[in-house]
This record gives C-alpha cells, sequence and structure tokens, in this order.
C-alpha cells in the first residue's frame, strides 16, 4: 500500500491509519459515516471520487389547471355561511324568506337569486349539500383557484335559482332555497376538468362510479327536501359543465 494511501490522521489518538475504513483500529473512534466506494486504478485501490447529480431545472409551469396546494377558502365560505345563516334562523324562529330564500310569486327582490342557495331549512339538506361541495368544488379549487370557484358557485345557484322561480307558477307559493345548484355545478365542474386531465378518459373506476352515486344523490334532494328545486340543480349543474368546459378550453388555448 503506497504513502499517500495512509494519510488519514485519528483526532482522537493522532495514530495515522487507512482512508478505507471507518473506525480507528487503535482507539475506537468513528472516522467517517460510511466507507467510501473502491476502485482499482493501476496496481492499487483509490476511493472513488462522488459524481456531481445534474441539477434538474424545472420546466416553468402553465397556469389554468395546474393543482395547487392552497386551502379551499372559497369552499369553506360558502359551506359556513349556510350553516350560520340555518343556525341564525333557527335560533331566532324566522320564516325563511326573511333569510334569503325566495317565495314565489317573488316582489322586485333580485338580490334573493343569490341569497337562496345559502338558505336552509334543515340540517339534513345543507349536510348533503356541504359533503357535495367538500368534495367536488374543493377539487375545482385547487385547479381553478378561489375566486374563480367562488364566481363559479355564486353563477350556479343564483342561476338555478332564477330558472326555478321562472319555471314556477305565480299562483302557488312555493319556497325556493338551498345550494343543490351549486353542489351540482361543482360536480359537473370537477368531472370536466377531471377529464381532460385524463386525456378525455377517467381510468379509475371508482371516480365514474362515485360521480354517478353523488350525482344521483344531488338530484334526488327535491324528494326529501321541500324546498330544493329539480330545475335549479340541473341548471346549476349544465353551469357547472359549460364553466369546466370554457376553463379546459383556455387551458388549450395557452
Amino acid at each position: 500500500m503506497s504513502e499517500t494511501e495512509l494519510s488519514v490522521i485519528c483526532k482522537n489518538c493522532g495514530s495515522e491509519v487507512s482512508p478505507y475504513v471507518t473506525e480507528c483500529p487503535y482507539c475506537g473512534a468513528r472516522l467517517r459515516k460510511r466507507a467510501p466506494k473502491l476502485e482499482r486504478r493501476g496496481d492499487g485501490l483509490e476511493a472513488q471520487q462522488p459524481r456531481r447529480r445534474r441539477r434538474r431545472v424545472p420546466r416553468p409551469g402553465r397556469p389554468g389547471l395546474a393543482v395547487s396546494g392552497d386551502r379551499p377558502y372559497a369552499t369553506i365560505a360558502v359551506i359556513l355561511a349556510s350553516a350560520i345563516l340555518l343556525l341564525i334562523q333557527k335560533a331566532t324562529g324566522y320564516w325563511l324568506d326573511s333569510f334569503g330564500g325566495i317565495l314565489v310569486p317573488l316582489q322586485e327582490e333580485w338580490w334573493r337569486y343569490f341569497t337562496a342557495p345559502f338558505a336552509y331549512v334543515d340540517v339534513g339538506f345543507l349536510f348533503v349539500v356541504g359533503i357535495g361541495l367538500a368534495i367536488f368544488s374543493t377539487g375545482v379549487e385547487r385547479r381553478l383557484g378561489t375566486i374563480p370557484t367562488l364566481v363559479l358557485l355564486l353563477a350556479c345557484g343564483s342561476l338555478g335559482a332564477l330558472a326555478a322561480t321562472a319555471a314556477a307558477s305565480d299562483n302557488s307559493f312555493t319556497f325556493i332555497a338551498g345550494g343543490n345548484g351549486m353542489a351540482l355545478g361543482a360536480l359537473t365542474a370537477w368531472f370536466v376538468l377531471r377529464r381532460h386531465e385524463a386525456k378525455g378518459a377517467i381510468s379509475e373506476e371508482y371516480d365514474l362510479i362515485g360521480v354517478a352515486v353523488a350525482a344521483a344523490t344531488l338530484l334526488a334532494l327535491p324528494l326529501f327536501a321541500p324546498t330544493a328545486d329539480f330545475l335549479a340543480g340541473l341548471v346549476g349543474g349544465a353551469v357547472g359543465a359549460l364553466a369546466g368546459l370554457a376553463a379546459t378550453a383556455f387551458r388549450r388555448a395557452d
């Protein structure tokens, strides 16, 4: 073994030891965490020089449908606002129209189209809608962002309430309230975005089954909640699907 190979000095006892050991054979002090890899050079063995890893330069991302790690503030705000209104309504005992619900025939109070999706008569209705929003609206918000998702939910809910009010008969008193249109809009928007990401086909079978079950549950809400309107849900779902298609088209244009 050559003179240059015995060049490691133990800091504990001062002995000259081989550079290929991890502990000093004289005092047992630890010299390094792991022994170096050896390679043959000529007639002797030398420590293999570590290779420099090439730093991978990240490709610039494209905005639009990229999944972000931001919290779903829009989804939380919609669910929380509805829950607070329901608690106040139950505590005060006032009628639903005092908390933004629509009573047909509607007197020139256009703002109720925006407040009706946040008004509920029972916890069960809010619970089902809240679960739907928590599942699908959060996925939409991670892809589109907070402000676009909030605008999307408001559009689905208000346009659904507008369609339901227009279709209701003025001769009968009808209450329209609840966010089934928002939940169905979030579902269809998520589905369109997810299909685009999967290049036109969802590979996981549970995706299709889960979406179908959730859609059927939300569509069936008018059978159990008296203020949930079937047409409001359909229109909200259609608005969500169109918004998802517009987002994917904008993504392709970029």
